[in-house]
């Protein structure tokens, strides 16, 4: 599929920002969080707006550990394309970009809600039209 990606230069700090302040493991784990969020917003992400690749650098194997499949099948699904589509780096890096300016705006005023209180929060949020 792809060999590394790359965030932009901007979001280089970010990653380790968020990384200390939630807690939730290493920088992957929220470039992981990153993506899956981005992703729920619905946004569709055009190939041509894509950012500089000066930041923090992830192998296919750490960004996405055991569950390629399963990101790379979110981004098929979201973008009705293949997963072997020619721009699906591409959409990986779009969607980890912007997960991560998501996420960092999210926490920029919050300094007291941990990373569990936030996954747990979009969790019921998300169930919250579901009825359950």
């Amino acid at each position: 599929m792809f060999s590394n990606i790359k965030t932009s230069k901007a979001n280089k700090e970010v990653v380790t920002l968020l990384t200390n302040k939630l807690a939730l493991g290493s920088e992957n784990i929220i470039a992981r969080i990153a993506l899956a969020y981005s992703i729920s917003t619905g946004v569709k992400l055009e190939v041509k707006n894509i950012a500089d690749a000066g930041g923090k650098e992830y192998s296919e194997r750490v960004l996405f550990g055991d569950y390629t499949d399963f990101y790379i099948a979110l981004v098929s699904l979201h973008y009705g394309i293949y997963a072997s589509d020619k721009d699906m780096a591409r959409y990986v890096k779009l969607h980890l970009d912007h997960g991560l300016a998501l996420l960092a705006e999210e926490f920029k005023d919050n300094h007291n809600t941990t990373g569990f209180e936030f996954i747990a929060n979009k969790i019921d949020q998300g169930l919250l039209p579901l009825g359950l």
